[in-house]
């Protein structure tokens, strides 16, 4: 079974930066892409960026793309996720899910919900103006 863990959420004020880190272990590590989401109270949970294992697509939302960076560590098996300029509205709590069947459009489009079977617990980032 897949685990993820992220960590690195924080409060910040507008304008910094904070890196995000989403460590993948398990008895059997088959997956196929990293995507990382965010949710806030009240609103829909919102794909952000993926990384597919597959051909090494890299996807971001077009909201965040000038801001965010995404990137896997193959030795430390994590995704992280670079966010510069936070804004009070980035404010969140952001997870990272893993999709876990094979499919050559991984990371082409925005990452939906129900494509990503295995999630962690998230963590919160709160951007204060």
């Amino acid at each position: 079974q897949l685990q993820l863990r992220e960590s690195g959420g924080a409060s910040v004020q507008a304008g910094g930066s904070l890196t995000l880190s989403c460590e993948i272990s398990g008895d059997s590590l088959d997956y196929y892409a990293i995507a990382w989401f965010r949710q806030a109270p009240g609103k829909e949970r919102e794909g952000l960026s993926c990384v597919s294992l597959i051909d090494d697509s890299i996807y971001y939302l077009d909201s965040i793309k000038a801001r965010f960076t995404s990137s896997r560590d193959v030795a430390k098996n994590t995704v992280n996720l670079q966010m510069h300029g936070l804004k009070p509205e980035d404010t969140s709590t952001y997870y990272c899910a893993a999709a876990l069947y094979w499919s050559d459009s991984w990371c082409k489009e925005t990452p939906q919900r129900n494509d990503f079977g295995s999630w962690g617990q998230g963590t919160q980032v709160i951007v204060s103006s």
